[in-house]
This record gives structure tokens, sequence and C-alpha cells, in this order.
């Protein structure tokens, strides 16, 4: 059960969740969201989630690739942070999980109960959107909170007119 989230009239701040993972659509999320949270008086969090079967080797194998995997989820937060500060004049919130995506994403939106809106970005790719918007069209993971997909093909122009 999810917990009841704080809006702004009981003096929450409403942010806005964008997942961040080696997609090159990623970035439209991250853009959407932010530009959405500097309009609305509003927050970001960015979201990095490492799979957790990545790791089933031998233990110093595990401890090598599992540091490998923190320093890029934390590369690759950093690299959109300084997009959105520079592009957007925002200040993110950066978090990284590891797990399985869909339950992390569940456990950071029970966690942070002013995070209001999901934001993913639709691949461009003939095989589909992509699997967390697959996963949320489909009979995949539903989540207690609205979920704006944002087509990879919007420039930051056509983001900036929606918002």
């Amino acid at each position: 059960m999810v917990s009841r989230r704080i809006g702004r009239d009981a003096g929450g701040k409403r942010k806005f969740l964008a997942i961040i993972d080696e997609t090159p659509e990623c970035g439209r999320a991250a853009s959407y969201a932010a530009r959405r949270a500097k309009a609305s008086g509003g927050g970001v969090v960015l979201l990095y989630v490492i799979q957790p079967g990545d790791f089933q080797h031998w233990l110093g194998v595990e401890k090598i690739m599992r540091a490998e995997a923190a320093e890029e989820a934390e590369s690759r937060l950093a690299k959109v942070a300084d997009e959105l500060r520079e592009a957007i004049g925002i200040e993110p919130e950066v978090v990284v999980r590891e797990g399985v995506t869909a339950e992390e994403i569940h456990a950071v939106i029970e966690a942070d109960r002013e995070i209001a809106i999901l934001v993913l970005a639709a691949g461009e790719s003939t095989e589909g959107p992509g699997p967390l918007v697959s996963s949320v069209a489909g009979k995949g993971a539903a989540f207690p909170i609205p979920v704006t997909i944002v087509p990879a093909t919007l420039t930051d122009e056509e983001i900036q007119s929606l918002v």
C-alpha cells in the first residue's frame, strides 16, 4: 500500500521522478520532468537502478562489477544533473538503487511522499517504446501515481512549449 502523497496544500513540493538509464531517450524524460518541476515550483528526482542480475559471479569479481556499476550510475546521474542545472536552472535530487527497476521505482515513490508524477520517455526503436514504457502500458508494473510518457522525438524547444 502506498502512503498518501504530500501535496502542495499540505506544505509539500510536487516532485517529478525521471528514470535514468543507458537509453538515449531517458534525457527527454529528465528534461521534461525538470522543466515541469521548474514551471510549477516543484522538484525533480533522478533515479538510476542497477540491475542485480549483473552480479552473479565469484565474490571478488562480483565486488568489482558492483563497484563499476555504482560508478557508472553516479557518472550517468552526474552528467544528466549537470545538463539540467545548466539548461534549466534546477537542482535535481539523485538516487541510486539496486534491484528490479519496477520494484525500486515503487520503493522510491513510497519513500518520498512528495513524488507525484513519474516521467518516462518512449524510445524510437521499431521494436517498441522501451521496456519501462512497455511495462506501464502492458500487464507490467502499475504505479500509484500518474505516469507521463514523453516521445523521444520531442526537442527541448517542443518540450518547453508544453510545460
